[in-house]
């Protein structure tokens, strides 16, 4: 379904992911994780909700952008109830009452050992949400503006200690870094999907994550 003309809504986006049903990743060896690509109705069509992670010691991630999320715990029933459970944990926010449009296709980090599932929401209304310790913000982006070429850049980054170059987007939010990595590989799959077609990699596929991950 084309990003143009009439608005994307939350069941155009439902069907696009029912089309392209996501390949799993073996597990063997990698970490389970889940996060949750959360969308809500805005001013300029729909947006998607992004985190900025708090500053740690030790975390390759600290300081990055991506969506709420973190490893699958035992006591989970599945990604998906980890991707909700860490969604709560994290911003305050129950998923309980969105609606879950569908899932992605699973990445496998290229540096870290870990294995990611996506699923994708549509959140009703306008929620509070209350960062917690491991969260520094959180911000909404106008889909449009994920999609505008000029916001596509190759940006000097850093993982764990290692600089790269890497595909990227410039984000409308000031003073916030580049959106890269594991988060850009799986939005370009998202915006793929909803263009009516398929994932960066050709294909509703796991692909490696460049760099963050």
């Amino acid at each position: 379904m084309p990003l143009h003309g009439l608005p994307l809504t939350f069941s155009d986006l439902a069907a696009s992911l029912a089309d392209h049903p996501p390949a799993d990743i073996p597990a063997s060896g990698l970490t389970p994780a889940a996060v949750a690509l959360i969308l809500r109705e805005g001013g300029e069509g729909l947006e998607v909700l992004f985190i900025e992670r708090a500053s740690h010691d030790g975390d390759p991630w600290s300081g990055d952008l991506g969506f709420p999320g973190g490893k699958i715990e035992p006591g989970d029933a599945g990604p998906r109830a980890a991707a909700e459970r860490e969604t709560w944990e994290e911003l305050g926010l129950d998923l309980a009452a969105a609606r879950c449009l569908g899932r992605l296709a699973d990445i496998a980090g290229a540096h870290v050992p870990i294995r990611v599932s996506c699923f994708v929401y549509g959140l009703a209304g306008n929620p509070p949400l209350m960062p917690g310790g491991e969260v520094r913000d959180v911000f909404w982006v106008p889909l449009a503006d994920l999609r505008d070429p000029v916001r596509h850049t190759a940006a000097a980054v850093s993982f764990d200690g290692e600089a790269f170059e890497r595909p990227a987007i410039l984000l409308p939010a000031e003073g916030k870094p580049v959106l890269w990595g594991l988060t850009y590989r799986l939005i370009m799959q998202f915006l793929a999907v909803a263009a009516g077609g398929c994932g960066p990699e050709g294909g509703m596929v796991g692909g490696e994550i460049e760099g963050n991950g």
